[in-house]
């Protein structure tokens, strides 16, 4: 009966080893691969490497999927252009992706009026993606004015949050 005993256990503490081990090679192909893809999108970042083989501003710059925007104005800031850069280039790079630019204003002026000026800040980042080699035909726009806040609140906390374009990648 001891004997017995002690085999099972020999079984099980030779499982539980088995089971807890990791190679550092299945550990460096699963960092690779959660790496490489974008986790939010499930798309390709860029073609071969790794994220940690790119310019690390660019792959911060690429993780921001938001550019915000001043009070009535559809203008670029200098921060958003960093980031439109970034996803420029990743477009440029993989043509099989494509991004909806979705405008949104907060919810100060006229329902008619916010949804223009979601679309004019949505057509603003398109058009420095365009010039900076993303095909027209791998983004669409759209704008949903005042119509799907990112904060709720009456106050500037709230409305500068609202004030956006959100960059929403699809594509195999």
């Amino acid at each position: 009966m001891n004997k017995q005993l002690g085999i099972v256990l020999l079984i099980g503490v030779f499982g539980l080893m088995a089971g807890c081990s990791s190679t550092s090679e299945e550990k460096s192909s699963d960092e690779a691969t959660t790496t490489a893809t974008d986790t939010t999108s499930g798309a390709n970042m860029h073609d071969g490497g790794s994220m940690s083989e790119m310019h690390s501003g660019q792959a911060d710059a690429l993780s921001k999927r938001v550019v915000y925007f001043e009070f009535d104005s559809s203008d670029v800031t200098a921060e958003a252009r960093d980031i439109i850069s970034a996803h420029a280039q990743n477009l440029a790079q993989n043509s099989s992706l494509s991004v909806v630019l979705e405008g949104h204003a907060d919810e100060r002026g006229t329902r008619e009026y916010n949804v223009a000026l979601g679309e004019r800040r949505a057509k603003a980042v398109q058009q420095l993606l365009v010039v900076q080699g993303v095909k027209a035909s791998q983004i669409q726009v759209i704008s949903f004015g005042e119509e799907r806040p990112a904060a709720m609140g009456h106050d500037e906390s709230a409305w500068s949050l609202n004030r956006r374009v959100e960059i929403l990648y699809s594509g195999s």
